[in-house]
């Protein structure tokens, strides 16, 4: 006996308890699993397929529109009637039209100068130029720097005013609305926005201006972002991915097709005639810019987007703002369908095609169906029938479709080709808030009107913009500030989904969904875009 080492032994009792449990368990799913599983995940796999359709019909119209756009289509100075604005010692400044630049600030600690000074250095007559500070910030030190900065170039000759209000009604659309309600602004003819970090070139209006003075049937001309932190860090590379194919395809394709596309809210020239017949601002979505330019379409305004008038600006380098910003980017536009819909359908002064154009093509496709599709999909669907396999996805849904959507996605940003594989998954990680953001916004749910402005952190205003040369590395060892268990959760579901085939499956999808799985994980614990300087 004194060879025997002890052991601990369940009773019985228990185990047959929870042999009986087990059993009991996988009865009950067996009959439910024919009867109710399968059929319902048969139909999801169909809608989810024709979501991917949908999808692909609109990336391949998109790419044919775009190359004919390049290949055939005048440039817009052809298009349009384009006169450059000359000095004239005669006629002095006369013949500039009177120019409103309105600058809203929230707490702009990092970049209030950036935009500030880009703005004070615009090539235009001094008295045919206003410049508006709208600031609405809340921290007292932060008002205290603009004003004196506003001070600084005011003491140089600028026309330059600083504008704050007693409350933040209506966000930056309220901010815009009240500052358009100043009477020295009342004999201004156009009004340009930038956002706190975006910086012009000295020759903005010049090559902009004269589309608006020479075509009254133009209400908008919306020039291109660009991006002085893109090479920040992997975060911002992803970002510039997904912005280059909205600059370069959506928008080009809209401006050349049918003169329609979402005003981006900063680094564009509106008719203040255009915005005062369309209502002027309104508050009633986080998407006032959209807003704005979906009502003046309807009253037969055109827009002209020019892809070589570039302005400077910054992507959010962290998670955090990041997911705040598509937040906001993906709930907005849902709310407005919701708001606008019926508005569009009725609407008697724009043809059929182009309300087609705006419902299915603008809203619906690219606001909704892109971020169902590959969240249900990708991450739900696909993953569920691995636990199902009565359930199959012909593979021309689950590879080939993706796939070309993929390449069509990666036109915008040659250079980044090689980052598509990570794209993918960054943007799979992604559309789980841009799902839940479209959601709350068709529903009018809680957070359907929050904004948060995304934070600015001054990233690339060394070496003129360019942060190609800063060193970076990745600062994996910090804990998180806070956990994403949202992200958490699904990094779980994905990596049992992924075992499940690694061990039974036959179409090798563990690999797809182990990679998945790390991307998740590391959402979820913050890591994306915590670098710092060497």
């Amino acid at each position: 006996m004194d060879g025997v080492s002890p052991k601990f032994v369940l009773p019985e009792t228990f185990d047959g308890v929870r042999m009986e449990i087990t059993g009991q368990l996988g009865m009950i799913w067996e009959l439910v699993k024919a009867p109710v599983i399968v059929p319902l995940l048969q139909l999801a796999v169909y809608i989810c397929l024709l979501m991917s359709v949908m999808l692909l019909c609109e990336r391949v119209y998109m790419g044919i529109v775009i190359v004919l756009v390049k290949l055939f289509w005048k440039k817009p100075d052809k298009r349009y009637k384009f006169e450059p604005i000359h000095d004239d010692e005669e006629l002095g400044s006369s013949n500039f039209p009177v120019v409103l630049v309105q600058i809203p600030m929230f707490n702009e600690r990092e970049v209030y100068k950036l935009s500030i000074g880009a703005a004070c250095g615009l090539s235009w007559p001094s008295d045919r130029l206003v410049i508006q500070v709208l600031d609405d910030s809340t921290d007292p030190t932060v008002k205290q720097m603009v004003e004196v900065e506003c001070q600084r170039w005011a003491s140089k000759g600028i026309n330059i005013r600083y504008q704050i209000r007693e409350n933040r009604v209506g966000y930056k659309a309220g901010a815009l609305k009240e500052g358009l309600k100043r009477s020295y602004v009342k004999h201004c003819e156009y009004v340009v926005i930038f956002d706190a970090d975006f910086q012009p070139e000295p020759d903005f209006l010049r090559r902009s201006i004269p589309f608006l003075m020479h075509n009254p049937s133009i209400a908008l001309v919306q020039a291109r972002w660009r991006f002085v932190n893109s090479d920040e860090c992997l975060l911002t590379r992803m970002q510039e991915m997904s912005l280059d194919y909205h600059f370069t395809v959506e928008q080009e394709v809209g401006s050349s097709t049918h003169a329609f596309f979402g005003f981006n809210g900063t680094a564009g020239i509106w008719r203040i005639a255009a915005i005062n017949e369309a209502g002027g601002w309104k508050d009633r979505t986080t998407v006032e810019d959209m807003d704005l330019a979906v009502r003046a379409s309807l009253r037969g305004w055109k827009f002209l987007y020019l892809g070589d008038l570039q302005v400077k600006s910054e992507l959010p380098s962290t998670f955090r703002a990041f997911r705040f910003q598509q937040h906001r980017w993906s709930c907005g536009p849902a709310n407005l369908f919701r708001k606008m819909v019926m508005e569009i359908v009725r609407n008697k002064k724009v043809r059929f095609w182009k309300k087609v154009y705006v419902i299915y093509s603008f809203f619906f496709v690219r606001k909704i169906i892109a971020h169902w599709v590959t969240f249900c999909f990708y991450c739900v669907v696909l993953p569920l029938t691995i636990l199902v396999p009565e359930v199959k996805v012909p593979i021309w849904g689950s590879v080939y479709i993706p796939s070309i959507i993929t390449i069509l996605n990666s036109v915008g940003t040659p250079r980044s080709i090689h980052l598509l594989f990570y794209w993918i998954l960054f943007e799979n990680v992604m559309s789980l808030h841009r799902t839940k953001a479209t959601l709350i916004g068709l529903f009018e749910a809680g957070r359907a009107n929050e904004w948060v402005v995304t934070a600015k952190l001054g990233s690339g205003q060394s070496a003129k913009g360019n942060t190609k040369g800063i060193k970076r590395f990745p600062r994996i060892f910090k804990l998180p500030d806070r956990l994403n268990t949202l992200e958490l959760g699904f990094a779980a579901f994905l990596f049992v989904c992924g075992c499940y085939d690694f061990v039974h499956g036959k179409n090798n999808y563990f690999i797809y969904l182990f990679l998945q799985t790390m991307s998740f994980f590391i959402s979820g614990l913050g890591w994306i875009g915590t670098y710092v300087p060497s």
